[in-house]
């Protein structure tokens, strides 16, 4: 009897045992559509340290761009909101108030940087002394320079002089945007680089102070921000439109995931499994424009706003903008007499406009000379249409590659 009573006791307390190991199995988050890749590496990271939602780190992003890229690093080890509301154009977006506070709430702040959010001074002033980590995805990227106002003659001339061989192209369109040299040591005095930004994110998420100190350095004085937070959306004379070149929206994504990484090490094994996933899918992206790119009959195209600069210097192209960097800044006369001669001369065919702001322009300048309009999206927003379509980057990335290939090749 004493040894049913034992053998008895011996089974039900390795029953225990194999429930409680079942019930710990299952405590690990699971994962969401962003996260999807990383499948249980995910989970196995938050599991080893115990955590749990309320360990969700709270992330504030700008604009559309910088939440993609968030979300796919993120996961589900982050709550990810998007401040620009769908289908506004984020030149023309402020914070209010209300917007202002929950940046303060946040852990963490990512935006693009190089003049594109001319409101994160304001913002980080407002925030110092909180727990906010300012994180500049463009951080060590070679930036280029652009002057508003000059650009547009400027590139139309080197446009015709690379209209002959694509080497020749290439080199003008180089020239159009300064060298390489110059652009790397300015992305290094205004930015600083990727390391040090990196090192910041986690300092900053220990000391708050030294953190808006940070931030006021890779930004500038506080006069000199918010003097360009005007209304005037000057980006400072600087091209922030990287994200629209892939292999550069890859080295975002880096910068993003190593900030995340700094923020939350417990999940540093996550984010890396999740931004190598996306950033697979990406470098795809980015072999499809060169191939597409590579051998179309011209090089040259018209686009209502100055936002594929870097897209064209990374695929041998030159890009001729009607007007600058701010998509709502209105051409002159003579630019636009400017772009017309251009297009008869080069017997143009197609005149890109973009979404999300008004294509009047555009489809003025394709009248005049008999050709058609097409969009090349800058990506700054998606439109009620395309989010029912549930596009992201990556697909209308392709719609833009599309585009092109058949403009280039008329």
């Amino acid at each position: 009897m004493l040894t049913f009573k034992i053998r008895h006791l011996a089974v039900l307390s390795l029953s225990a045992l194999l429930i409680a190991a079942g019930c710990g199995s299952n405590d690990s988050p699971t994962g969401n559509a962003a996260a999807t890749n990383a499948g249980g590496n995910a989970n196995t990271a938050a599991a080893d340290t115990g955590a749990a939602p309320a360990d969700k780190l709270d992330i504030k992003v700008s604009f559309y761009p910088m939440y993609e890229f968030t979300r796919h690093v993120a996961g589900d080890l982050a709550d990810v909101e998007l401040l620009v509301p769908a289908g506004v154009e984020p030149h023309d977006w402020e914070p209010t108030a209300q917007d202002m506070a929950r940046i303060t709430d946040a852990d963490m702040l990512i935006y693009n940087g190089a003049g594109m959010e001319s409101w994160t001074a304001q913002v980080l002033d407002s925030a110092s002394g909180s727990k906010l980590i300012a994180v500049e995805a463009s951080k060590g990227l070679e930036i280029m320079e652009s002057t508003e106002g000059e650009e547009a003659g400027h590139d139309h001339e080197h446009a015709e002089e690379a209209h002959g061989t694509d080497d020749h192209d290439h080199e003008q369109a180089e020239e159009a945007h300064s060298t390489d040299d110059h652009d790397h040591e300015h992305a290094g005095e205004a930015h600083g680089t990727a390391d040090h930004d990196h090192e910041h994110a986690g300092e900053a998420h220990g000391t708050d102070d030294h953190d808006h100190e940070h931030a006021e350095e890779a930004h500038g004085t506080d006069d000199h921000d918010h003097a360009e937070a005007g209304h005037t959306h000057d980006h400072g004379g600087l091209d922030p439109h990287v994200w629209l070149a892939p292999s550069l929206a890859i080295q975002e994504v880096r910068t993003i995931e190593a900030a995340l990484s700094a923020a939350a090490p417990a999940h540093a094994a996550a984010f890396k499994t999740n931004a190598d996933s996306y950033i697979a899918e990406l470098e795809q992206l980015d072999k499809d424009f060169k191939d597409g790119l590579a051998n179309t009959k011209r090089k040259d195209f018209i686009t209502q706003h100055a936002a594929f600069g870097y897209l064209a210097k990374e695929y041998g192209l030159t890009q001729v903008p009607i007007a600058g960097l701010s998509p709502e800044q209105e051409p002159s006369a003579a630019q636009m007499a400017e772009i017309v001669e251009f297009a008869k001369a080069n017997d143009v065919k197609t005149i890109f406009f973009e979404t999300l702001v008004s294509s009047s322009v555009a489809e003025t300048i394709a009248q005049e000379i008999g050709a058609k309009t097409a969009v090349l999206n800058p990506i700054e927003g998606l439109t009620d249409e395309e989010r029912s379509s549930n596009m992201d980057y990556i697909s209308v990335m392709r719609q833009n590659l599309e585009a092109l290939k058949i403009a280039l090749n008329e």
